[in-house]
């Protein structure tokens, strides 16, 4: 009866969303994409000749509208961008036993079949770049023709021994905040949030007291902490949920595709651990943002979006 179902609601989803072609360059458009636990919500923009960029966003349990800003880009390709399911616009089931990387992993492979997306580039951010190295490592890289590793979770314990670095420079007062409450258990205190705010700011947004300028397709998508606190945890300064023994790095030596790193100056993810990464992959490239954290494409869009550009039409090149 499940299976059933399942079918129908795949059927009506196909009939009401845009018409899908299998062909080299996917259809522009949005729809959705019935995958194991539900829905999810896709979008296929920009244009040109050039192999299609897939979009992983972060969290886990983020959201994929800062992607659109590629669109208008010039990057000379069909750029696809998704919320994973739990998210965004996407289905949201209540099964904690979906929030797998496993069934993430399957979950782009179904989006890439439906899509007809026989050779792309993938670019994943964040958690996003744990989800990019996972799928190459389990489906390989027939098709992949380029893969961007964008502020990327590789290992969790790197990820750890990193965020307890740069703890270690913030103010002591700020540190002496952190430090109490989770000993005590509240960490879901004003207290500790505006501590871990400091945090943020240093090495996650970085705006220098600049306004933040909404993003209007993000309007009313809404992320999933139930995701981000089930995979990873309350904070991040310490993985307690599945991710916790995550570790990608005795196996990048495996992957075979032109490969980007990037991250920005005061990134968490430190961008002497990107060199590290970059050094297990022969002949992958390193970009560091200057003055930009871990939302560089948001903060640094253009000096972003230049290098995910030089670098593509130097893998693909395409005419303007």
């Amino acid at each position: 009866m499940a299976r059933q179902l399942f079918l129908q609601i795949s059927i009506l989803i196909s009939l009401l969303g845009p018409s899908l072609s299998h062909s080299d360059a996917p259809t522009p458009g949005n729809g959705f994409i019935m995958v194991e636990g539900g829905p999810i919500w896709y979008e296929v923009g920009g244009e040109g000749e050039g192999v299609p960029l897939v979009t992983l966003h972060g969290g886990p349990g983020g959201r994929s509208c800062g992607f659109d800003r590629f669109y208008d880009a010039g990057m000379n390709r069909p750029i696809v961008r998704y919320d994973q399911l739990g998210t965004g616009r996407s289905g949201r089931p209540n099964d904690l036993n979906l929030w797998t990387v496993e069934r993430y992993v399957e979950e782009l492979h179904s989006l890439r079949a439906e899509l007809g997306l026989d050779e792309i580039h993938l670019l994943g951010h964040s958690w996003g770049g744990a989800l990019a190295g996972a799928y190459v490592l389990e489906k390989g890289t027939e098709g992949i023709a380029s893969i961007i590793f964008s502020s990327p979770l590789l290992s969790t314990p790197a990820w750890i021994e990193d965020a307890n670095f740069l703890r270690s420079q913030l103010p002591p007062d700020v540190q002496q905040v952190l430090d109490e409450h989770e000993a005590a258990g509240t960490i879901d205190s004003d207290e500790y949030q505006r501590a871990t705010a400091v945090f943020y700011s240093r090495h996650v947004t970085r705006r220098d007291g600049e306004p933040r300028t909404p993003n209007p397709d993000c309007a009313g998508q809404v992320g999933n902490d139930v995701i981000y606190n089930y995979m990873w945890g309350a904070t991040e300064f310490n993985a307690t949920g599945t991710l916790l023994d995550f570790d990608l790095t005795p196996r990048l030596h495996e992957i075979d595709v032109p490969v980007l790193f990037m991250a920005g100056e005061y990134d968490e993810a430190r961008p002497a651990r990107m060199r590290e990464f970059s050094q297990l992959i022969p002949d992958s490239k390193l970009v560091i943002i200057p003055d930009a954290a871990h939302s560089a494409l948001g903060t640094k869009t253009k000096d972003y979006i230049s290098a995910v550009r030089e670098f593509l039409n130097g893998v693909d090149p395409v005419r303007p």
